[in-house]
């Protein structure tokens, strides 16, 4: 039988408890086994306040998690109750999210669990915390002892998109892209469509910088002295990569038929299309970890912790892909 899914509990006051209370209650739809290691007193409480029929059941290893999910919801108990209340994150909070992430890498990495999925962190209160890392993609990296960085892939039923920067001011972005961060990010991109998602003859679309991908260098030379490059790069390696393509118009329907990823150089070029096509159910994948970690791909969502409004798709939807991809790799071990 496959491990569970091991998900972190996040920021405690965003919505993650109650996307991954809504989850376990969507268990009759395909929603594989996992376990969430958090607070149990804390999901307790939250379910109540919901009005939500979810027993608890705390766990001593990830595999009870397998016998009692039809049941219950597994929970592997952190050390102490998180302090946050909805809305209102709280500094002290910040060592037990992190426990609960280095938890649940422990669990996928000793083969006890199948995958990482994380609930949203954060980020300015964690760095406030004295935490020194822009996202779990960084984090997760260091974490596995990357010498390479990881790479977010962006996954939804309409797009894949990766961008080659990804948390930095757009100014830095632009300032640390370079060729070999292109080629690397599309290296990674190509082995995970054939290895991942089953694409036999993967082709990659390569955006520019500029727009109309620098109009040849009239609006600007980043096209023609790093992407084109790495593009002609890429391509005697033997990946099919396509570019530099004008941004405005790889995304329309016709344009995604062409291709099975898009290569962005900067984060919102490849998120604001992924979330324009599909804002609920977009799933973040890292990619070159020596484990496999997946995410809704939003926030915490402050405004909507506490109320049960929060849509659980996102938070389904990764679950379901890193089942899938962890079935595909049992298979190829």
């Amino acid at each position: 039988m496959a491990p569970p899914l091991a998900v972190t509990m996040g920021e405690p006051a965003g919505i993650g408890g109650e996307i991954t209370l809504k989850a376990w209650l969507a268990r009759g739809s395909d929603v594989p086994a996992f376990y969430v290691i958090d607070d149990p007193d804390r999901l307790a409480a939250l379910a109540r306040k919901l009005g939500w029929d979810v027993p608890i059941r705390p766990i001593a290893n990830p595999q009870e998690a397998l016998s009692h999910f039809g049941e219950a919801l597994p929970v592997a108990p952190l050390g102490r109750s998180p302090r946050a209340r909805p809305g209102q994150p709280d500094l002290a909070d910040a060592p037990l999210i992190i426990e609960a992430i280095e938890a649940a890498v422990r669990d996928v990495r000793g083969g006890l669990a199948a995958a990482v999925v994380t609930n949203p962190i954060h980020k300015e209160s964690l760095t406030r915390a004295g935490f020194r890392h822009s996202g779990h993609t960084e984090y997760l990296a260091e974490l596995s002892g990357m010498k390479e960085g990881a790479v977010m892939m962006l996954v939804s039923s309409e797009l894949k998109v990766v961008p080659v920067t990804v948390h930095l001011a757009l100014k830095r972005a632009i300032e640390a892209l370079s060729a070999a961060a292109i080629c690397h990010a599309g290296r990674v991109t190509d082995r995970t469509l054939r290895e991942d998602f089953g694409v036999a003859a993967p082709v990659i679309a390569v955006a520019g910088l500029n727009p109309h991908a620098g109009e040849e260098g009239t609006l600007g030379e980043e096209e023609g002295e790093i992407v084109a490059p790495a593009v002609v790069s890429l391509r005697e390696s033997g990946i099919d990569a396509r570019g530099p393509l004008p941004p405005d118009t790889m995304f329309h329907a016709e344009a995604r038929r062409r291709y099975d990823a898009a290569l962005c150089m900067y984060h919102d070029q490849a998120l604001i299309p992924l979330k324009t096509l599909d804002f609920y159910g977009g799933v973040n994948l890292t990619l070159g970890l020596p484990f496999l970690r997946a995410s809704p791909d939003h926030g915490t969502a402050f405004t909507l912790a506490g109320k049960g409004t929060a849509r659980a798709d996102s938070m389904i939807a990764a679950l379901r892909l890193a089942a899938q991809i962890a079935a595909k790799r049992r298979l190829r071990a």
